[in-house]
């Protein structure tokens, strides 16, 4: 039986369940109070009512970081890496299903359950790498706001940043504004979606020969890898696997739901969500910057990708929607952060407690700090952070694939065979990427700081 104390906080609305002196044990029917294999599978209609979670972590993966990212991709390489998409497609879905089943088979959040059979030096250790992987998202949010200020007005970026952090402030102390402000800008998103889609129109769509033939031709482009890691740790990461088991309690998502197929529609709706959106914005850049060798190294450039469309409204629009797409999501993931390092240390996790709010206002001045001293390009600096991101996968994924594997989880039922090897080969991709991506371009990447 899972045995323990349950305790309540609120994360973004969101009720997050901290457990004390856990204990797992007994057979799979014993634990969840039910037999797994007699769960009936919902209805289409059903499943689209539990659908939620995924489309949320959509909106915090959808940031000034991954338009960019996604930008360079097209730009820089054209149709040539458009294989990367099936590859993060399963990445997505098995890291997110990984962290459901893990949470829902141990009774514990990930870091509850990795402090349960590692220790709290494990924990802690996953705690800060999450921490930072938000952190550097961070960095890209406030980059992004303040590049998507520069479109819209011609100011320089860094002034703009500093405008949107000080709107940012304004909402989150005035009651009622920031729900508001937050609406808008989901709008403001929507819109960039269509505007983006309605170029590929625009431009006649794809080639579809050069099309099918990157994405059915796996090998990396010549100087593509670190581009390539920022492009899956933005769109395929286990941090979105990990918030999502907290987001499904907003849901009032049940254990049952791990075997109804509520939890699988779900990750499938997130990650299949993220790709049409990046996916179109790597072929816009394919079509409109890659033939005439253009990089995307300045705001600007980002904004050229819609002219085709919107003619001299471009980089108005785009500005907006990268406004929109940074200011969405930088309070969210600032806390997002701070509550994960919390976790990790097994410390308080409630918003309004001191130790949060303390430390996301440090955060987000020492983010701030370090945008400003940045003396390079605002859409370099967001790729440099997209890079950075990739530090949770390799470790908190590593836990993950440990666990998963233990049999005492899976005892009176058979183990799912399928989604283990896949978490492992998904793993073994990240982490491949990771380490030969650092190992090449780790001069290049701190000489950007320079």
């Amino acid at each position: 039986m899972i045995k323990g104390t349950l305790d309540l906080h609120i994360i973004s609305g969101v009720k997050i369940m901290a457990y004390e002196n856990i204990k797992v044990e007994g057979t799979v029917q014993e634990r969840l109070g039910f037999e797994p294999g007699s769960v009936k599978h919902l209805s289409a209609r059903e499943l689209l009512r539990k659908v939620g979670p995924g489309i949320i972590l959509t909106g915090i993966v959808i940031g000034p970081g991954n338009i960019t990212t996604s930008a360079m991709m097209g730009s820089n390489y054209g149709y040539s890496m458009m294989w990367i998409l099936i590859p993060i497609i399963l990445m997505g879905i098995t890291f997110t299903m990984s962290a459901y089943r893990i949470s829902i088979m141990t009774g514990m959040p990930i870091l509850h359950a990795i402090r349960h059979y590692y220790g709290g030096f494990a924990s802690a250790f996953c705690g800060v790498a999450l921490f930072l992987s938000c952190f550097f998202f961070t960095l890209g949010n406030i980059t992004g706001t303040g590049a998507g200020i520069n479109l819209i007005f011609g100011i320089p970026w860094k002034l703009g940043a500093l405008i949107m952090l000080a709107v940012l402030a304004f909402c989150y102390m005035t009651k009622g504004v920031y729900s508001k402000v937050e609406k808008g800008i989901l709008i403001c998103i929507i819109a960039m979606i269509l505007a983006f889609y309605a170029t590929l129109v625009a431009t006649g769509g794809p080639a579809w020969g050069q099309f099918g033939y990157g994405l059915s031709h796996w090998k990396f482009a010549d100087k593509s890898l670190t581009t390539a890691l920022a492009y899956v740790s933005t769109n395929a990461a286990v941090t979105a696997g990990i918030y999502g088991s907290y987001l499904g309690l907003e849901k009032k998502w049940k254990k049952e739901d791990l075997f109804n197929g509520a939890m699988r529609a779900d990750a499938i709706t997130h990650i299949l969500s993220v790709v049409l959106i990046s996916g179109a914005i790597v072929l816009v850049g394919a079509i409109v910057l890659h033939p005439n060798h253009i990089t995307i190294k300045t705001p600007t450039q980002l904004g050229d990708l819609l002219r085709p469309f919107l003619g001299n409204a471009a980089p108005i629009v785009m500005g907006i929607a990268i406004v929109g797409a940074g200011f969405s999501s930088l309070l969210g993931n600032t806390q997002r952060g701070m509550v994960l390092f919390q976790a990790g240390i097994n410390r308080e996790t409630g918003l309004e407690s001191k130790p949060i709010r303390i430390g996301c206002a440090l955060s987000l001045l020492a983010a701030t700090v370090i945008c400003f001293i940045y003396g390079g390009s605002p859409t370099q600096l967001i790729f440099i952070a997209n890079v950075a991101t990739s530090i949770a996968t390799p470790v908190a994924g590593l836990f993950m694939v440990l666990i998963i594997w233990k049999k005492e989880l899976y005892a009176g039922i058979t183990a799912p065979r399928l989604l283990q090897i896949a978490m492992t080969i998904c793993y073994l991709f990240a982490l491949y990427m990771t380490v030969i991506a650092l190992q090449k371009h780790l001069a290049t990447f701190i000489g950007f700081f320079k």
